[in-house]
Protein backbone atom coordinates (compact mmCIF):
# COMPACT_ATOMS: atom_id res chain seq x y z
CA UNK A 1 0.00 0.00 0.00
CA UNK A 2 0.79 3.41 -0.37
CA UNK A 3 0.77 4.20 3.24
CA UNK A 4 -0.42 2.24 5.88
CA UNK A 5 -3.93 3.41 7.39
CA UNK A 6 -4.94 2.56 10.98
CA UNK A 7 -8.61 2.74 10.66
CA UNK A 8 -8.49 0.75 7.57
CA UNK A 9 -6.98 -1.97 9.11
CA UNK A 10 -8.93 -1.79 11.77
CA UNK A 11 -11.77 -2.14 9.81
CA UNK A 12 -10.76 -5.15 7.87
CA UNK A 13 -9.72 -6.92 11.05
CA UNK A 14 -13.67 -5.90 12.52
CA UNK A 15 -14.38 -7.90 9.00
CA UNK A 16 -12.23 -10.54 9.48
CA UNK A 17 -13.17 -11.19 12.91
CA UNK A 18 -17.39 -11.50 12.03
CA UNK A 19 -16.24 -13.35 9.37
CA UNK A 20 -14.81 -16.06 11.94
CA UNK A 21 -17.92 -15.59 13.60
CA UNK A 22 -20.13 -16.56 10.41
CA UNK A 23 -18.49 -19.39 10.04
CA UNK A 24 -19.11 -21.03 13.40
CA UNK A 25 -22.55 -20.99 12.10
CA UNK A 26 -21.50 -21.51 8.89
CA UNK A 27 -20.01 -25.22 9.88
CA UNK A 28 -22.61 -26.17 12.07
CA UNK A 29 -26.70 -26.35 12.09
CA UNK A 30 -27.94 -22.91 11.37
CA UNK A 31 -32.01 -21.99 12.13
CA UNK A 32 -33.53 -19.85 9.02
CA UNK A 33 -35.86 -17.32 9.47
CA UNK A 34 -37.74 -15.04 6.77
CA UNK A 35 -38.14 -11.70 6.79
CA UNK A 36 -41.02 -9.77 5.60
CA UNK A 37 -40.03 -10.04 2.24
CA UNK A 38 -39.23 -13.77 2.42
CA UNK A 39 -35.58 -13.35 2.33
CA UNK A 40 -33.37 -15.21 4.50
CA UNK A 41 -31.81 -14.73 7.71
CA UNK A 42 -29.90 -16.54 9.74
CA UNK A 43 -28.22 -16.01 13.76
CA UNK A 44 -24.82 -15.66 11.56
CA UNK A 45 -26.44 -12.29 10.06
CA UNK A 46 -27.64 -11.15 13.83
CA UNK A 47 -24.14 -12.42 15.46
CA UNK A 48 -21.97 -11.29 13.05
CA UNK A 49 -24.05 -7.27 12.67
CA UNK A 50 -23.90 -7.40 16.50
CA UNK A 51 -19.98 -7.99 16.47
CA UNK A 52 -19.51 -5.03 13.47
CA UNK A 53 -21.35 -2.64 15.11
CA UNK A 54 -19.88 -3.05 18.46
CA UNK A 55 -16.39 -3.10 16.40
CA UNK A 56 -16.72 0.59 14.88
CA UNK A 57 -18.43 1.86 17.79
CA UNK A 58 -15.11 0.33 19.93
CA UNK A 59 -13.50 3.17 17.32
CA UNK A 60 -15.20 5.79 19.09
CA UNK A 61 -15.33 7.55 15.66
CA UNK A 62 -19.18 8.77 16.32
CA UNK A 63 -20.43 8.03 13.12
CA UNK A 64 -24.09 6.96 12.71
CA UNK A 65 -24.52 3.49 11.23
CA UNK A 66 -27.27 2.46 8.98
CA UNK A 67 -27.29 -1.68 8.25
CA UNK A 68 -29.37 -4.11 6.71
CA UNK A 69 -29.96 -5.69 10.10
CA UNK A 70 -30.32 -2.24 11.77
CA UNK A 71 -32.25 0.12 9.72
CA UNK A 72 -33.19 3.79 10.19
CA UNK A 73 -35.88 6.23 9.62
CA UNK A 74 -35.23 8.36 6.62
CA UNK A 75 -36.38 11.02 8.67
CA UNK A 76 -33.07 11.05 10.86
CA UNK A 77 -30.26 9.36 8.25
CA UNK A 78 -31.25 11.97 5.24
CA UNK A 79 -29.45 14.45 7.41
CA UNK A 80 -26.07 12.21 7.75
CA UNK A 81 -22.85 13.41 5.88
CA UNK A 82 -21.32 10.09 6.54
CA UNK A 83 -21.76 7.13 8.01
CA UNK A 84 -21.09 3.44 8.02
CA UNK A 85 -23.09 1.46 5.83
CA UNK A 86 -22.81 -2.99 6.24
CA UNK A 87 -24.20 -5.76 4.96
CA UNK A 88 -23.31 -8.42 8.04
CA UNK A 89 -23.47 -11.70 6.00
CA UNK A 90 -23.75 -10.58 2.10
CA UNK A 91 -24.91 -13.56 0.01
CA UNK A 92 -27.27 -15.36 3.17
CA UNK A 93 -28.81 -17.89 0.30
CA UNK A 94 -25.18 -18.44 -0.78
CA UNK A 95 -24.81 -18.99 2.81
CA UNK A 96 -27.44 -21.40 3.25
CA UNK A 97 -26.74 -23.19 0.01
CA UNK A 98 -22.83 -23.80 1.43
CA UNK A 99 -21.04 -22.75 -1.72
CA UNK A 100 -18.38 -20.41 -0.25
CA UNK A 101 -19.71 -17.53 -1.97
CA UNK A 102 -20.78 -15.10 1.17
CA UNK A 103 -19.25 -12.16 2.48
CA UNK A 104 -18.82 -9.76 4.88
CA UNK A 105 -19.35 -6.42 3.75
CA UNK A 106 -18.25 -2.51 5.40
CA UNK A 107 -18.31 0.69 3.49
CA UNK A 108 -17.60 4.61 5.24
CA UNK A 109 -19.89 7.05 2.65
CA UNK A 110 -19.17 10.51 2.91
CA UNK A 111 -21.32 12.85 0.84
CA UNK A 112 -23.14 10.32 -0.63
CA UNK A 113 -20.12 8.06 -1.93
CA UNK A 114 -18.35 5.23 -0.76
CA UNK A 115 -15.20 6.57 0.32
CA UNK A 116 -13.78 3.18 2.07
CA UNK A 117 -15.12 -0.56 1.54
CA UNK A 118 -14.17 -3.63 3.20
CA UNK A 119 -15.34 -7.02 1.57
CA UNK A 120 -14.51 -10.14 3.50
CA UNK A 121 -15.08 -13.82 1.90
CA UNK A 122 -14.45 -15.84 5.20
CA UNK A 123 -15.11 -19.65 3.45
CA UNK A 124 -12.66 -18.10 1.23
CA UNK A 125 -10.12 -16.51 3.08
CA UNK A 126 -10.11 -13.85 0.78
CA UNK A 127 -10.46 -9.83 1.99
CA UNK A 128 -10.50 -7.16 -0.53
CA UNK A 129 -10.45 -3.46 0.32
CA UNK A 130 -10.23 0.33 -0.78
CA UNK A 131 -9.97 3.52 0.45
CA UNK A 132 -10.59 6.76 -2.29
CA UNK A 133 -7.50 7.73 -3.76
CA UNK A 134 -5.67 4.78 -2.73
CA UNK A 135 -6.14 2.00 -4.90
CA UNK A 136 -7.89 -1.62 -3.89
CA UNK A 137 -6.03 -4.83 -2.90
CA UNK A 138 -6.44 -8.32 -1.88
CA UNK A 139 -5.03 -10.51 1.31
CA UNK A 140 -5.30 -14.02 1.52
CA UNK A 141 -5.94 -14.57 5.56
CA UNK A 142 -8.10 -16.24 7.52
CA UNK A 143 -6.87 -14.25 10.98
CA UNK A 144 -6.14 -10.63 11.91
CA UNK A 145 -3.80 -8.52 10.56
CA UNK A 146 -1.31 -6.77 12.01
CA UNK A 147 -1.08 -4.62 9.08
CA UNK A 148 -1.46 -4.75 5.33
CA UNK A 149 2.08 -3.75 3.94
CA UNK A 150 1.33 -7.87 2.16
CA UNK A 151 -1.74 -6.28 0.33
CA UNK A 152 -1.57 -6.85 -3.67
CA UNK A 153 -3.11 -4.21 -5.83
CA UNK A 154 -5.81 -4.97 -8.40
CA UNK A 155 -6.45 -3.87 -10.85
CA UNK A 156 -9.14 -4.19 -14.20
CA UNK A 157 -7.96 -6.13 -17.11
CA UNK A 158 -7.60 -3.43 -19.74
CA UNK A 159 -6.20 -6.04 -22.28
CA UNK A 160 -8.00 -6.00 -25.24
CA UNK A 161 -10.24 -9.12 -25.99
CA UNK A 162 -12.22 -10.64 -28.47
CA UNK A 163 -14.76 -12.56 -25.96
CA UNK A 164 -16.29 -10.77 -23.32
CA UNK A 165 -16.52 -12.18 -19.32
CA UNK A 166 -19.83 -11.05 -18.02
CA UNK A 167 -20.70 -11.50 -14.48
CA UNK A 168 -24.12 -12.49 -12.94
CA UNK A 169 -25.51 -13.68 -10.19
CA UNK A 170 -25.78 -17.03 -8.75
CA UNK A 171 -29.26 -16.80 -7.38
CA UNK A 172 -30.75 -14.09 -9.22
CA UNK A 173 -30.49 -14.12 -13.00
CA UNK A 174 -33.68 -13.24 -15.13
CA UNK A 175 -34.97 -12.87 -18.40
CA UNK A 176 -33.91 -9.62 -18.72
CA UNK A 177 -30.11 -10.23 -17.81
CA UNK A 178 -30.02 -13.31 -20.92
CA UNK A 179 -31.57 -10.89 -23.22
CA UNK A 180 -29.56 -7.85 -22.17
CA UNK A 181 -26.66 -10.09 -23.20
CA UNK A 182 -27.95 -11.49 -26.38
CA UNK A 183 -28.76 -7.75 -27.72
CA UNK A 184 -25.43 -6.27 -26.85
CA UNK A 185 -23.04 -9.37 -26.91
CA UNK A 186 -22.22 -12.17 -30.02
CA UNK A 187 -18.77 -13.49 -28.05
CA UNK A 188 -18.96 -13.61 -24.27
CA UNK A 189 -18.56 -15.89 -21.55
CA UNK A 190 -20.85 -16.17 -18.61
CA UNK A 191 -20.15 -16.63 -15.01
CA UNK A 192 -21.71 -16.98 -11.99
CA UNK A 193 -20.81 -15.24 -8.35
CA UNK A 194 -22.80 -14.95 -5.54
CA UNK A 195 -22.59 -12.00 -3.14
CA UNK A 196 -20.40 -8.77 -3.63
CA UNK A 197 -17.38 -11.19 -5.03
CA UNK A 198 -19.12 -10.02 -8.34
CA UNK A 199 -17.38 -6.61 -8.20
CA UNK A 200 -14.11 -8.47 -6.51
CA UNK A 201 -13.95 -10.51 -10.09
CA UNK A 202 -14.38 -7.35 -12.07
CA UNK A 203 -11.90 -5.44 -9.78
CA UNK A 204 -9.45 -8.59 -9.83
CA UNK A 205 -9.61 -8.74 -14.03
CA UNK A 206 -11.48 -11.77 -13.69
CA UNK A 207 -14.71 -10.79 -15.52
CA UNK A 208 -15.54 -7.50 -17.59
CA UNK A 209 -18.79 -6.10 -16.77
CA UNK A 210 -22.15 -6.74 -14.19
CA UNK A 211 -25.42 -5.81 -15.15
CA UNK A 212 -28.21 -6.18 -12.63
CA UNK A 213 -31.47 -5.53 -13.32
CA UNK A 214 -32.67 -7.04 -10.14
CA UNK A 215 -33.23 -4.89 -6.60
CA UNK A 216 -30.32 -4.83 -4.66
CA UNK A 217 -30.12 -2.52 -1.15
CA UNK A 218 -27.29 -0.13 -0.74
CA UNK A 219 -25.42 -2.07 1.61
CA UNK A 220 -24.90 -4.67 -0.95
CA UNK A 221 -23.08 -2.61 -3.45
CA UNK A 222 -20.91 0.34 -1.42
CA UNK A 223 -18.16 -1.81 -0.75
CA UNK A 224 -17.75 -3.28 -3.90
CA UNK A 225 -18.37 -0.06 -5.60
CA UNK A 226 -15.56 1.77 -3.87
CA UNK A 227 -13.53 -1.70 -4.47
CA UNK A 228 -14.07 -1.62 -8.43
CA UNK A 229 -13.63 1.82 -8.55
CA UNK A 230 -10.43 1.94 -7.38
CA UNK A 231 -9.32 -0.47 -9.56
CA UNK A 232 -10.16 0.81 -12.50
CA UNK A 233 -13.73 0.42 -12.93
CA UNK A 234 -17.39 2.00 -12.52
CA UNK A 235 -20.94 1.50 -11.12
CA UNK A 236 -23.60 3.26 -13.31
CA UNK A 237 -26.86 3.66 -13.00
CA UNK A 238 -28.53 2.10 -15.76
CA UNK A 239 -30.59 4.67 -17.03
CA UNK A 240 -28.63 7.93 -16.22
CA UNK A 241 -25.29 6.48 -16.65
CA UNK A 242 -24.29 8.19 -13.90
CA UNK A 243 -22.84 6.92 -10.67
CA UNK A 244 -24.68 4.95 -8.72
CA UNK A 245 -25.26 7.51 -5.10
CA UNK A 246 -26.21 6.65 -1.39
CA UNK A 247 -28.79 8.16 0.90
CA UNK A 248 -30.35 10.17 -1.50
CA UNK A 249 -33.65 8.97 -0.95
CA UNK A 250 -36.12 7.22 1.29
CA UNK A 251 -35.67 3.83 0.01
CA UNK A 252 -32.78 2.18 0.41
CA UNK A 253 -33.05 0.14 -2.87
CA UNK A 254 -30.31 0.53 -5.85
CA UNK A 255 -32.21 1.44 -9.10
CA UNK A 256 -30.64 -1.09 -12.31
CA UNK A 257 -26.81 -1.02 -12.51
CA UNK A 258 -24.08 -2.08 -14.75
CA UNK A 259 -20.89 -2.67 -12.73
CA UNK A 260 -17.67 -2.78 -15.39
CA UNK A 261 -14.02 -2.44 -16.61
CA UNK A 262 -14.17 1.26 -17.70
CA UNK A 263 -12.46 0.44 -20.98
CA UNK A 264 -15.45 -1.84 -21.92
Amino acid sequence: MKKEDNLLLKICNISIEAGKKVLEYYNSDNEIFYKKDESPLTKADLESNKLIINGINSLNLNLPILSEEKLVDWSIRKNWKKYWLIDPLDGTKEFIKKNNEFTINIALIENNEPILGVIYAPALDRLFFSKKNNGSYKINTNDSLINLSNALVIKVNNKIKEQIKIIGSRSHSDSTFSNWIYNNYDNYEIIQKGSSLKFCEIAEGNADIYPRFGPTSEWDTAAGQIILEEAGGVVVDFKINKKILYNTKESVINPPFLAKNKNI
